[in-house]
């Protein structure tokens, strides 16, 4: 219910009509049953002395059912059960003021003011006065935007999916928040919307018929222009591959709808290859997420980043009171500060351009800003790169690591979230060896911290590891795009090299659902998880649908082309380790690994070791030392 200090002048004339037909009504039933006669005017003097209050009345029923705040715009079926409670409720009014009239005079025999008949009437009458304009208003802009969409160049369109995502659509078209479009057809792979009607748009057919009804509309004049495939389009079973394929052979654009979030407005996009890879994602408890961040202090290092960039948009999107963007690249910064500020967030946010090796400079942000949470996603994370330049590596994601969790315990944060990798586990990469590493001394913090605590609260450690993001930096999907529109070719390192993929939004999500579990005094030995990843992609197969969708063949207008693995790299990730069973959380989506614990005072040694060999520029020492930390580790860097 709206506040009544936000009421406008628009509430005010709403309520203005409804009193006005409450009282039409009332005067009307009483009219009908006494036809107007002798006893209409013997009882009128009464009726009239009444109906100020009844009026008064009502309005304060109507605004407490929302009637008078409600936008005529787009009035709907809870709007029509709040209009039938308000009238329901004002007959049972005078029914009690029937009553009263009866037990209140002094003989306890008076005629009843309205009667029966009369409140029957009523309750009809005032169901339709407070109808009748409401729902010509929006049948009227109903008819106005389906002329505009007409007479404005709108492309005939095929909606494709099952009818609840299509009314989601259809819905966004009549309000106007979607326009260039005219539907005029569904098609469903459910057999039970086949024959109906959504919204005045009929379901013409499966997904299969699209062919047939495309050519159909052809043949009758009315070519159709475009497709939109909704969420349910997306799902294995409706073969969203095929469809696309068909679809772009009869010249049609596709665009698709996506999965809305509450409060999301409908919008379009294009159709990218990252949408037909996709498993069907985890369910996220959003609640659980806001219920982290709202109101909170966040560092994101590595803010610029594909995973940082998006962390950031979640947490401002949950409701995050600050939030500092820590970030090496200063064009990265400029765009993500930028990106975040233009949506308006209630998150005040700012960017601060550090390297997570400066110790000092970090120590210094974090003293500060006072986070409550830091998610820690700056690293150097190219296979390639850093089986070259391996020892930058260290520096960046072991030393810089360090610095971040040490800054964030000076600092009182409550959590610190890592992103690591399943490169980390059993690592044959030095970006698995150093993310394994931070791993072991986040592990190591957090237990120190929860045996010096005996109990109270203290600063949470975790890990998250998952594979690759479709769409980020550096990932083969935009790699792979780039050389199909060169005209090829095509480059694979190996025909069996599998890797596991999801989206950069339900990783971070999963993130962060992951920090929300290990907040939980429940589970205070669980410090490193695991994303459940799916099923696992074969390149090859993803380059050749790639190159398929483009409207191409593999090896007659494509050549895939395979160059040999890299160094660094293998066939097969892995998401566990063979010592490291893992273990059930009780959270879809995510599941906790139990890798080895050395002590702080190991790894301390092991750092100084590092800090050293470093200093000396001196390889076969680090080497050494890496190997003895993670005896596991069999890369075959130089």
């Amino acid at each position: 219910m709206t506040p009544l200090s936000q009421l406008t002048r628009r509430n005010y004339l709403i309520a203005a009509h409804d009193a006005l037909a409450t009282a039409l009504a009332l005067l009307a039933s009483f009219y009908l049953r006494f036809e107007g006669g002798e006893a209409f005017y013997a009882r009128l003097p009464l009726l009239l002395r009444i109906l100020p209050l009844f009026v008064a009345f009502s309005i304060v029923i109507c605004y407490v059912f929302n009637l008078t705040t409600t936008k005529w715009r787009f009035i709907s079926l809870p709007d029509a059960l709040n209009i039938l409670r308000v009238a329901t409720i004002l007959a049972v009014a005078l029914v009690v003021l029937d009553y009263a009239f009866i037990f209140g005079a002094s003989n306890g025999k008076a005629p009843v003011l309205f009667g029966r008949i009369t409140i029957v009437l009523y309750w009809f009458l005032q169901v339709f006065a407070l109808s009748a304009l409401r729902f010509g208003y929006r049948y009227f802009r109903y008819t106005r935007v389906r002329r505009h969409a007409r007479t404005e160049g709108a492309s005939a369109t095929l909606l494709i999916g099952r009818a609840a995502d299509a009314e989601v659509l259809l819905r966004a078209i009549e309000s106007g928040a979607v326009k260039q479009l005219w539907p005029v057809g569904v098609l469903s792979p459910s057999a039970a919307d086949r024959g109906q009607s959504i919204r005045n748009v009929p379901v013409l057919g499966g997904i299969d018929d699209v062919e047939d009804v495309v050519r159909d509309y052809a043949g009758r004049g009315k070519p159709i222009l475009r497709a939109v495939m909704t969420p349910s389009a997306f799902e294995p079973e409706a073969h969203p591959e095929a469809v696309l394929m068909r679809a772009k052979r009869l010249g049609l654009f596709v665009s698709r709808l996506p999965s809305l979030e509450s409060g999301d407005v409908p919008r379009l996009t294009n159709v990218a290859v990252e949408d037909l890879l996709l498993r069907p994602s985890e369910k996220i408890d959003y609640a659980r997420l806001e219920a982290l961040v709202k109101g909170k202090a966040v560092i994101v290092t590595g803010g610029g980043g594909s995973i940082g960039s998006e962390i950031c948009d979640r947490v401002a999107t949950f409701g995050a009171a600050r939030l500092l963007v820590v970030e090496h690249s200063e064009p990265a910064l400029y765009a993500v500060t930028e990106a975040l500020t233009a949506r308006a967030a209630n998150a005040v946010i700012e960017g601060r351009i550090a390297d997570i090796r400066d110790r000092d400079r970090i120590m210094s942000l974090m003293r500060e800003f006072k986070p409550d949470i830091v998610f820690h996603a700056a690293a150097l994370k190219h296979v390639p790169i850093l089986e070259r330049d391996w020892s930058e590596g260290v520096k960046t994601n072991i030393f810089g690591s360090v610095n971040v969790a040490d800054a964030a315990q000076a600092a009182g944060a409550e959590a610190m979230v890592m992103i690591s990798t399943d490169k980390a586990i059993e690592p044959v990469s030095m970006l698995g060896l150093t993310k394994r590493f931070a791993e072991m001394y986040c592990q190591a913090l957090d237990h120190d911290l929860m045996m010096q605590s005996e109990g109270k609260p203290h600063m949470r450690l975790i890990s998250v590891r998952f594979g690759n993001v479709l769409a980020s930096n550096g990932s083969v999907v935009p790699k792979f795009k780039a050389q199909i529109e060169a005209g090829g070719p095509v480059t694979v390192t190996h025909p069996d090299m599998v890797r596991y993929f999801m989206t950069i939004r339900e990783a971070c999500d999963l993130v962060l659902t992951a920090a929300t579990h290990a907040l939980t005094p429940a589970r205070p030995d669980v410090s490193v998880y695991v994303l459940n990843m799916g099923q696992p992609v074969k390149i090859v197969e993803l380059a050749e649908r790639m190159i398929r969708l483009s409207g191409l063949e593999p090896g007659i207008d494509i050549e895939v082309v395979f160059t040999g693995m890299r160094p660094g790299e293998r066939l097969n990730e892995i998401l566990f380790a063979s010592e490291e069973p893992p273990v059930e959380i009780g959270v879809a989506g995510i599941m906790a690994a139990k890798p080895n614990e050395p002590p702080m005072q190991t790894l301390r040694k092991w750092l100084a070791a590092l800090e050293d060999a470093i200093a000396r520029d001196d390889r076969s020492t680090i080497r050494a030392v890496l190997k003895d930390a993670v005896p596991e580790f069999g890369s075959n860097a130089a």
